[in-house]
């Protein structure tokens, strides 16, 4: 099993969601086959866990066929701690998307909603295990089908348009990286990552490299300037899309800087790491600000969201100054650390924070703030998890939001107390616009008929907050476990920073 875990992971959702489609709309049939496969996928998941071995710093469960073989393409698999970490991150948010549309798509297309979840979720776990170039530019690329069908059928009254700028804006940046893969591959003669990442390149190579690769994982995560399509999609994407848009796919930026750009063109990576802190700095105040005059609240999450991958960059990044500059790996090594529990503490808090938006979005069909008031008189049980999830989207201490952040700050610290002090002020804008949102929704009197008629958390809902807010609790009170799953492969990758290509 072991020798095809990978395969089996990637394949399962997607070969899952054929009988999905067979089902068809008729009956609850095509919901129970999806909830099966994603909990199938979701188990298997947890097969990585005894099957990786956490001190190895190469990667494993290696899976390697000749693909394209007159291009030397492989159909090649393997993964470390960071990839382990974000597939599990996606099999248990594929569970939980599940679930959560349950009732919701029930009288529209629910079987084709369930199967492009399930397409969308092979599709993700391959970006995160495939070792070869192309094979990971081909599930890149492919992911944005499933996501463009979720919101352009099922999204709001501009899915149209959310729909076009999403996606022209993501198969834009690939293009850039697509000329930097074949570029590479004419270089090396092979998509094979280890050997690209061996690659010797000039600093003028390097740096035509790096703004390719820069390109298409800012607008993933997305960076500023080319946020803007970010807000969009959310607003007008159904809850379960919103969840794994912010849970999962835009990890795969950060991931792909981890991927391709460190090692690959690591000299250009260091002498450019400014623009990038830059970059990553602007979110955490500016993005802040505009957060704070939304009235809707999907796109005041969704600029959240912004701000917090900002502190995934800057982690990432600070480390090439603290290992080039000051020598200093052990801080290098926090950083990347910092932005990697970031990246996980992000996907369980915004995807539960899109959940309890989907929660009241269900009940009164309105995302405006302003329409609500006062939902703790009425709805005491929700409003203890949006309160909860709000309190970790803030950086409470004890919860997922504060690890990251807390680790990504120390390590800025060593490399530059003035970095530091302006991407801690997110603490206090994050808590700004959070607690604002918080103030005007849940907490008052209820001034609204419709909200006084609104109805609890069912047990459906409760399931879906309540597996959130324990992983937020568990990271947060004890981050080790996922420290220590991801801590070898990002030691080897910060001790790889230090080496020069030039």
């Amino acid at each position: 099993m072991s020798n095809h875990l990978l395969s089996l992971l990637i394949w399962l959702p997607m070969a899952g969601a054929v009988p999905v489609l067979i089902a068809g709309a008729r009956g609850s049939a095509s919901r129970w086959i999806a909830l099966a496969v994603a909990i199938a996928t979701f188990a298997a998941s947890l097969l990585l866990l005894p099957a990786y071995h956490t001190d190895g710093a190469v990667m494993q469960l290696v899976e390697s066929t000749p693909w394209i073989a007159s291009l030397h393409v492989n159909y090649a698999l393997g993964v470390d701690g960071i990839s382990v970490a974000l597939i599990l991150l996606t099999s248990f948010v594929g569970v939980l998307v599940i679930v959560g549309a349950w009732d919701v798509i029930k009288d529209n297309k629910p079987h084709q909603y369930m199967a492009a979840m399930l397409v969308l979720e092979g599709l993700l776990i391959g970006v995160f295990c495939a070792t070869d170039a192309l094979l990971f530019y081909v599930f890149f690329e492919a992911m944005l089908i499933p996501m463009f069908i979720l919101i352009g059928i099922w999204g709001g009254p501009r899915r149209v348009y959310a729909t076009l700028k999403f996606f022209i804006y993501t198969f834009l940046g690939s293009i850039f990286m697509l000329i930097g893969l074949i570029y590479l591959y004419h270089k090396a003669g092979t998509f094979d990552m280890a050997t690209l990442a061996a690659l010797p390149l000039t600093m003028k190579e390097q740096s035509w490299l790096f703004f390719a690769f820069l390109i298409a994982f800012a607008i993933k995560i997305p960076m500023v300037p080319v946020h803007t399509w970010l807000p969009d999609a959310h607003v007008e994407a159904p809850t379960g899309g919103s969840v794994v848009l912010a849970a999962v796919m835009l990890k795969v930026g950060g991931y792909g800087f981890l991927r391709f750009s460190l090692p690959i063109v690591p000299d250009a990576s260091a002498h450019y790491a400014w623009l990038v802190i830059v970059l990553s700095l602007i979110p955490v105040v500016y993005i802040g600000y505009v957060a704070l005059v939304q009235e809707d609240m999907k796109k005041l999450v969704a600029y959240s969201s912004i701000a917090h991958m900002g502190f995934v960059t800057l982690g990432i990044f600070i480390a090439f100054m603290l290992v080039r500059d000051l020598g200093n790996v052990d801080a290098a090594n926090l950083g990347v650390q910092g932005a990697m529990v970031q990246m996980m503490s992000h996907g369980f808090v915004s995807g539960a924070m899109f959940s309890c938006i989907g929660v009241m979005y269900d009940r009164l069909h309105t995302r405006q703030i302003k329409d609500y008031g006062g939902l703790v008189n009425v709805m005491p049980w929700f409003a203890f998890f949006m309160v909860f999830f709000a309190m970790a989207n803030c950086g409470l201490p004890g919860t997922s939001g504060f690890v990251g952040e807390f680790m990504v700050i120390l390590a800025s610290f060593s490399a530059n107390p003035w970095i530091a002090l302006i991407a801690a002020f997110t603490l206090i804008i994050g808590a700004a616009y959070t607690l604002w949102l918080v103030k005007r929704v849940v907490w008052g009197e209820v001034t609204n008929d419709k909200v006084a008629a609104m109805k609890d958390i069912n047990g459906r809902e409760a399931f879906v907050l309540t597996a959130f807010a324990v992983v937020v609790l568990a990271i947060g009170v004890w981050p080790q476990p996922l420290v220590h799953l991801m801590g070898g492969s990002i030691n080897h990758l910060v001790q790889q920073l230090a080496i020069s290509k030039i």
